[in-house]
């Protein structure tokens, strides 16, 4: 079969790890994760290139994508980092790569977006064209964002076909930051408190129905693929239930507890701001309402189906982290894929 070169961007994190895991080598791809951080020395046994590169690097960028067919433009600043690196990345950033896709005739990519360009919404599930409120930097430069992503499918800019996928919360193995406190909690056999009663529906998703997603995005007709999609679990229930399941798996005597939602999340504000829990709004902002968005335009459109349940994907999750955590780098990091300093 013809060779599908492939540029992932954001390529050392969670989702670009992955995506080169089950690509990489595999029915004709060969992939090239960029980032501006080098990966994790375990990922480099792997036969992807890793050139070292900043997507607000317009030069750089420009001869890393060089050759490539199609480009997954996954690389953005996190709600954790300042705001003015979290503009310069998920906007300049985004813009840096789809002129440099349209000069170099690169017509296929896939833009990793977020839910969060939905806000705190009032009605669920939450479909593709419900209304757009951005919480915070990440969520305003996410929305931004998709604004290029449409300009560049015009014809007058290149009448590219840009797919953009807006993937709810993902884990998967390999995913730490705030879950691998949840992990190391849950092992404990810890009272695990969910904010507010545990009984709102919060929709997660397993990376690797992310990579399906992505991969059905460059390959579909251009016509299916040219367009927004969300894409979350099939199935979840509520929170209580959830973890609860999670819970009875690891038979550790966790369980979880309900928290006054009105006391918690304005301590957890104050904290945030006091550098003294990792916890950023958009995490517990929303943790005690109703998170979840319709995948139906993805399963008609582009034939994606989710492979795994809420619990499934929890589950699958915390035993690697079981056969896993005495390798896990902890500190203050603020990327997904080492641990998080637990703070207060």
């Amino acid at each position: 079969p013809q060779i599908m070169r492939l540029a992932v961007t954001g390529g050392a994190g969670f989702f670009g790890y992955h995506l080169a895991q089950q690509l990489d080598g595999k029915d004709g791809w060969s992939v090239r994760l960029l980032d501006v951080v080098e990966p994790p020395e375990d990922d480099l046994e792997g036969p992807a290139d890793f050139p070292k590169v900043d997507v607000r690097d317009r030069e750089a960028l420009r001869s890393a994508l060089e050759g490539m067919d199609a480009v997954v433009h996954g690389a953005a600043a996190l709600p954790l980092y300042p705001r003015e690196q979290i503009v310069s990345t998920n906007v300049d950033g985004t813009r840096n790569v789809l002129e440099a896709c349209r000069d170099l005739g690169i017509q296929r990519v896939v833009h990793i977006s977020s839910t969060a360009v939905y806000g705190v919404p009032k009605k669920h599930p939450i479909e593709e064209d419900d209304p757009m409120v951005g919480v915070g930097a990440y969520g305003e430069t996410k929305i931004e964002a998709e604004r290029i992503c449409a300009d560049f499918r015009k014809p007058e800019n290149g009448g590219l076909t840009v797919c953009v996928l807006r993937p709810k919360t993902f884990i998967g193995t390999g995913r730490l930051g705030v879950f691998q406190i949840l992990y190391d909690w849950v092992e404990d056999g810890k009272r695990i408190p969910a904010i507010g009663s545990g009984h709102n529906r919060y929709q997660l998703l397993e990376v690797l129905a992310l990579v399906d997603a992505a991969v059905l995005g460059l390959t579909v007709a251009p016509e299916a693929a040219n367009d927004v999609f969300n894409i979350g679990a099939e199935r979840f229930g509520t929170v209580r239930e959830d973890l609860g399941a999670l819970c009875a798996h690891a038979g550790s005597g966790a369980r979880v507890i309900g928290t006054p939602a009105w006391l918690v999340k304005p301590f957890l504000a104050v904290a945030e701001k006091l550098k003294l829990s990792p916890l950023y709004k958009w995490v517990y902002g929303t943790a005690d309402k109703d998170s979840f968005v319709s995948i139906e335009r993805a399963k008609s459109r582009l034939g994606w189906q989710p492979k795994f349940s809420n619990r499934e994907a929890l589950i699958h999750a915390y035993d690697w982290y079981l056969e896993n955590k005495d390798k896990i780098p902890t500190g203050s990091g603020i990327t997904h894929r080492i641990g998080w300093d637990q703070g207060i």
